[in-house]
């Protein structure tokens, strides 16, 4: 396998973490770049223990000026970028009736306006490649909003809108754009659930259990391969059969 270059967003997280290890174990070609704006030290050390091929990156996903510093250095340094991985994301889940406007500006500056400054970022270099991937990770919320989180459940449905129209504009010159929803997956964004709450929500799975970040790093990686160059506009769900 030749080198591939992978950029993931929200590198600090559990999935993020996930996303970035199989990127790492699927080739010694992979070169991984973690795009952070905080909580660094799972990141770096990650980085540290693939000096050489993994590699830490300051990244707001929400300002198109980071984007742009980012994306420059990473060209900078291996003159390429095939593969996007836009993982970021944040909940501020609250009845709409009570939702603060901050809290549903916030939420879809992250999880829907980061997808659109990540992809306006890479294009360029992907079309003059004419190749390139883009993973955008979605949620299960998209597709079966709860109560709760319609800001959540909106910029995620937005993200698969989004998806599905740039895979149209771009299919033509070798760039597949993709969506995977996660459904519930044991992160730090379950932590809250405990007792009779998490057993409640284990029982909605099919598979009466929560899935592994290894499984949706799975289907990541799948999308972002070579042998899935056929495969554009979908939106994959890892939900242990909810829908």
């Amino acid at each position: 396998m030749s080198l591939r270059v992978i950029l993931i967003t929200g590198a600090n997280g559990g999935l993020g973490q996930a996303i970035a290890r199989d990127f790492l174990q699927e080739s010694p070609d992979n070169v991984v770049w973690l795009g952070v704006r905080s909580r660094r030290e799972q990141a770096d050390k990650l980085a540290r223990e693939n000096s050489g091929r993994c590699f830490c990156i300051a990244l707001d996903v929400t300002a198109p000026e980071s984007w742009k510093s980012a994306i420059e250095e990473i060209l900078k340094r291996n003159n390429r970028l095939d593969v996007l991985v836009n993982n970021a994301g944040n909940h501020e889940d609250s009845l709409l009736a009570n939702m603060p406007p901050e809290s549903w500006d916030r939420v879809l500056a992250t999880n829907l306006d980061g997808v659109f400054h990540g992809c306006q970022a890479v294009l360029p270099t992907m079309i003059g490649r004419r190749s390139g991937r883009i993973v955008n990770l979605s949620s299960l919320s998209a597709l079966l909003a709860p109560a709760g989180q319609v800001n959540y459940a909106a910029a995620k449905a937005g993200v698969i809108a989004l998806t599905q129209s740039l895979a149209k504009e771009v299919a033509r010159i070798g760039i597949t754009v993709n969506a995977v929803c996660p459904g519930y997956v044991e992160t730090g964004a379950l932590s809250a659930l405990a007792g009779e709450e998490r057993k409640a929500a284990q029982m909605r799975v099919p598979m009466r259990r929560f899935g592994r970040p290894e499984e949706v790093a799975a289907a990541v990686r799948f999308l972002a391969a070579v042998e899935a160059s056929y495969i554009t506009g979908t939106a994959l769900k890892v939900d242990g059969g909810i829908l």
